[in-house]
């Protein structure tokens, strides 16, 4: 049987490759009918929820750098690439763009498909519309599924905890994708009967476990089991998992077992090495028993596709579209090819397993060796556990005693918060559907605070926590951060207060770093610092306000910030500015009023203190009291003045969130900065003829010498690019730039320096994104062939400069573009050359 493959550039706004496969000889269908070889990649994409509980949002970590953190530096390596996956030639140059998602079966966090639909909303509408695209081609079987929403491991949950979490991956899924998912992938592939109980009442129909996990199986007409307890269980059909074993009567769900040689070769070893060497190994799992059908499926870590493995969304991409169909495999997903194909052999699980842990579940709870490294071990892992599960018990205590003067059923409640989760604009209509009677603002602060020490307290068993070999790991310190904001939200309520007795349970698990020695000092030295106090939003926004232009409303993180007054003035170097604050939480509509003052000296040297507001007349006389103390000339006298009327404790520069203070620190030393740039440029004018005799001789230049020239070369880089983008709509003056541009550039290439200059790589990618939209837009050829060969002179700046510039978001443009566009002028031609993309 022969089939004829056509591949189809799809010519809209979402322009992929869109593979279809039609019979020329009118024999069955596969993607209708179960016959011949499937193929299904799977790929788990999920990273550890990483916000600061009290401000909803990821702070930098410098380990990620040169990003702001750990999502943003994956989401550049493998999110977007397989949104936007490209298809080469020998030369590197672009032949097309391949939507990954499109092909790949995939589930994404709940977590991190919240932070992309927040960062990138591009990427995240090219996953969505993957969905949906993949849903039209697989007869309404969508490549998505769901996954328990933040990576708990279920079998060490309790009930309640078990069901919440797949009620809020199903309604999170539902919320991204507009339909409900088949398939559910679970937390490290953790499984046991209960879990399976659990998922076959929630609707869940199938789940993806690894082949290790499997204890026994049968076809439905035998009465023999085999024993494949060794991950011996043939992965090329799917299972049925009977709640009752052998009783076919009893509910069940289905199970597809991924093939794990492969799927550790894709992870570990060389199977992605080309898109020719995946379809070979694939190819080497395709029994050739004369069956009618079967599937060839491998799992692994989504992030395995660029971030672990560089540049291997690129294989995915030209497997999907030429390698796979070449060898007539149909790529389909586990929800249709489960439709074509149901199970004909049933399965019996172990008792418990994951994927990652040869012992059941016990990385999670014991110092079983899994995820060790060294001489260090982890038997901090069942106190951790154990002091969490204390806490959880007794935040149960606090929520269904307080919970049922407010709510009519409170564990339904917390199953349907994730709606407010997901838009907190739908609180309103929480409350009005569960409040037993109308709320009160007191209660309704006391409605939201339980619910959120619920979501506190399932976020604190984010499985990452246990995964790796040291408590004190940013993954274990952010479930004990989650901890903490569960247990102040529950003495908010209720009074109780739950830290000692927290604490004094971490004390038992030992951790393996010295300056620690337990998980209390863990949480005293790592936790109790990061929590966040109303007054110091308030306080951060009062020393910010010297430095930002603030509007009357402005968010701040999670918290509106209303100004209500505000005055500064200004005595030779020093600052006082006086005002008036309202800050209302966006999560849990808690506001406070506040008054402050905060007085700038010099340099680092702030002294800010907060009080609440306690009436318009109170405030004036403090405003009046403090300003007169500052126009007698006096900071000593106006801090002690401040102190008297503000109290003892104030705040400084150290006080702010750390993004702010990075960036005030950056504008204090700005003219510093600035006065080390003139001095190194007139080092570097002074030396020139020397510098020019050390490289036309080829002679190691001085280190000094060299530094200066690139200081004061890179200095002058910046502030020519900042004076283009500012004249870009001014045609002379634009090109005036440029021309000094190109001088600097041939300037730096005679003496070799080294342009590393972050804010100058930014500003030239806009540049060019920019100039390439205007070119993409110019409807009158007289005037966009000179904008073509300006953008064209940008371009061969890029390369020139070494700065690191990426094309990928024009180039993604352009390709998009192109498509629309069947004839092309020879510039554009041109111009797409200098874009590596073939036309």
């Amino acid at each position: 049987m022969q089939r004829k493959r056509t591949f189809n550039v799809e010519i809209d706004s979402m322009t992929s490759f869109d593979v279809s496969t039609r019979l020329s000889d009118g024999s069955t269908d596969p993607l209708e009918t179960a016959i011949g070889v499937y193929v299904t990649v799977h790929g788990h994409f999920y990273q550890p929820p990483r916000e600061n509980p009290y401000l909803d949002a990821i702070e930098r970590q410098p380990s990620a750098a040169p990003f702001h953190d750990w999502n943003e530096r994956i989401h550049y390596e493998c999110y977007r690439p397989n949104a936007f996956a490209r298809v080469l030639n020998e030369s590197g140059e672009l032949l097309g763009i391949v939507n990954n998602f499109e092909y790949l079966s995939f589930n994404i966090g709940a977590t991190l498909m919240s932070w992309i639909e927040r960062h990138d909303v591009e990427v995240y509408q090219r996953i969505v519309e993957a969905d949906r695209k993949s849903c039209e081609r697989l007869n309404g079987h969508g490549n998505a599924i769901a996954q328990v929403y933040n990576h708990i491991i279920l079998p060490l949950a309790n009930e309640r905890d078990k069901r919440t979490q797949i009620r809020w991956g199903k309604a999170d899924f539902r919320s991204h994708f507009g339909r409900d998912p088949e398939g559910m992938w679970l937390a490290e592939t953790a499984i046991d009967y209960p879990t399976v109980k659990a998922l076959i009442e929630e609707g869940i129909k199938f789940t993806i476990l690894a082949p290790s996990q499997a204890e026994r199986c049968r076809a439905f007409s035998d009465a023999d089991w085999q024993e494949v307890g060794g991950g011996q269980i043939d992965p090329t059909r799917p299972y049925r998992c009977f709640l009752n074993p052998g009783d076919h009567s009893s509910p069940y769900l289905d199970i597809f077992f991924y093939d794990g040689p492969i799927s550790r070769d894709m992870g570990f070893d060389t199977a992605l090495s080309s898109s020719h060497h995946l379809a070979g190994r694939l190819g080497q799992a395709v029994r050739g028993d004369h069956r009618p059908t079967q599937l060839i499926s491998v799992a692994t870590d989504g992030e395995t596709f660029g971030h672990h493995k560089g540049g291997t969304e690129k294989c995915l991409a030209y497997a999907f579209i030429e390698e796979f169909p070449r060898r007539d495999w149909t790529v389909t997903n586990f929800a249709h090819y489960l439709s074509l194909n149901p199970p004909t052999w049933e399965v019996e699980l172990k008792p418990v397993t994951a994927w990652s842990c040869a012992h059941g579940v016990d990385r999670w709870q014991e110092n079983c060796g899994c995820g060790g490294g060294g001489e260090w071990h982890q038997h901090w892992r069942r106190p951790l556990r154990d002091s969490l599960d204390w806490l959880r018990d007794q935040l149960i205590r606090v929520y269904e005693e307080e919970g049922k003067k407010l709510f009519n059923d409170p564990w339904a409640a917390r199953d349907e918060y994730i709606q407010v989760i997901r838009d907190r604009g739908n609180l309103s209509k929480f409350l009005a559907k569960h409040q037993v009677q109308k709320l009160g603002n007191g209660e309704r602060l006391d409605a939201v605070r339980l619910l959120e020490m619920q979501r506190h307290a399932l976020l604190m068993y984010t499985s990452c926590g246990w995964f790796f070999e040291e408590l004190s790991r940013p993954e274990g310190t952010q479930i004990l951060r989650y901890a903490a904001r569960a247990l102040e939200l529950a003495g908010d309520v209720s009074g109780v207060q739950l830290e000692k007795g927290f604490t004094k349970r971490l004390t038992s698990a030992p951790s393996n770093v010295d300056c620690f020695k337990n998980g209390a000092e863990v949480y005293r030295q790592l936790v109790i610092p990061a929590q966040i106090s109303f007054e110091q939003v308030a306080a951060h926004y009062a020393i910010s306000s010297l430095f930002t232009s603030y509007a009357r409303e402005e968010r701040v993180y999670c918290y509106t910030a209303n100004q209500l007054d505000y005055q500064a003035q200004r005595m030779g170097a020093v600052t006082l500015a006086i005002g008036q604050l309202q800050l209302t939480s966006e999560i849990t509509r808690e506001s406070r009023h506040f008054i402050f003052a905060v007085l700038h000296l010099c340099g680092w040297d702030f002294y800010c203190c907060i009080q609440p507001f306690t009436g318009r007349r109170s405030y004036t006389q403090v405003k009046e009291q403090v300003f007169e103390t500052l126009a007698q000339g006096s900071a000593a006298q106006t801090i002690l003045k401040m102190n008297q009327t503000f109290g003892e404790a104030a705040y400084s520069l150290q006080d702010l969130f750390a993004e702010e203070r990075h960036r005030m620190m950056q504008l204090l030393s700005q003219e510093t900065l600035t006065r080390l740039d003139q001095l190194y440029t007139q080092v570097y004018r002074d030396n020139y003829g020397v510098l020019m005799a050390f490289h036309r001789d080829e002679l190691p230049v001085p280190r000094e010498l060299q530094v200066a020239a690139e200081i004061a070369i890179g200095h002058r880089l910046l502030l020519t690019l900042r004076s283009l983008e500012q004249d870009m709509d001014e045609w002379n003056a634009s090109l005036m730039h440029l021309g000094q541009l190109e001088a600097i550039s041939t300037e730096a290439a005679h003496l070799r320096c080294q342009m590393q200059q972050p804010e100058a790589r930014e500003i030239l990618q806009r540049l060019i994104e920019r100039s390439l939209w205007m070119v993409l837009n110019e409807a009158d050829l007289k005037t966009v062939e000179p904008q073509i060969r300006r953008l064209e002179r940008l371009v061969v700046l890029n390369g020139q400069l070494g700065l690191g510039v990426s094309i990928a978001k024009s180039q993604e443009a352009f390709y998009q573009w192109l498509n629309h566009k069947p004839v092309l002028s020879s510039a554009m031609r041109e111009l797409a050359a200098k874009f590596a993309i073939v036309v």
